[in-house]
């Protein structure tokens, strides 16, 4: 009879034992499951340019009002760009309207004149690249871009030629965004 217990009480103890491993196994692939999906939903996204220059986002899904981290990097640093929230365009046209509109004035937080060759004008008022063709800047994502709700129609972040080549659109590049309720 003493086998029968122990051999009982060895049941028990592996069933503790089993079940302690398989809430742990099962504790450890929930939390690998959390990570995964927030560092996709962090994970940068890429538009990359026929030149070879690619636009990144921090996210492409905020509430309005939101900041958006704005990086470039192998920008063409001869060709001056506005950076801008803006309707995303018809196929071949430049995007417009644009969050702040072309901003000349060297101010706001929804569009950025970057050029490392300004005109004398413009001097003060523009963002010169970093070495590589590179820029960072915080973008205001707003719900309205003049009178067009960004909630029906499909804005971005966008990326074109400054005035000086308003016509050129090999520079334009695109980020969709997603503006929620």
């Amino acid at each position: 009879m003493s086998t029968n217990l122990h051999s009982l009480s060895d049941k028990k103890y592996r069933y503790k034992s089993d079940n302690l491993c398989v809430r742990t196994r099962l504790y450890l692939l929930s939390a690998l499951m959390v990570i995964t999906m927030q560092s996709e939903a962090l994970a940068a996204v890429n538009s990359k340019g026929s030149y070879g220059q690619v636009l990144s986002v921090d996210k492409t899904s905020v509430r309005a009002g939101s900041m958006i981290t704005v990086t470039g990097k192998g920008f063409n640093e001869t060709v001056g760009i506005y950076l801008a929230f803006c309707v995303m365009p018809k196929k071949g046209s430049a995007p417009t309207p644009c969050g702040g509109g072309v901003n000349k004035a060297g101010m706001g937080e929804a569009s950025y004149w970057i050029s490392s060759n300004p005109p004398p004008y413009a001097v003060g008022l523009t963002d010169e690249f970093l070495p590589g063709g590179r820029f960072k800047h915080s973008v205001k994502i707003s719900r309205l871009v003049g009178k067009v709700d960004c909630r029906k129609v499909s804005c971005a972040i966008t990326v074109r030629a400054d005035h000086l080549r308003s016509t050129d659109r090999t520079h334009d590049l695109f980020i969709p965004i997603t503006i929620s309720k």
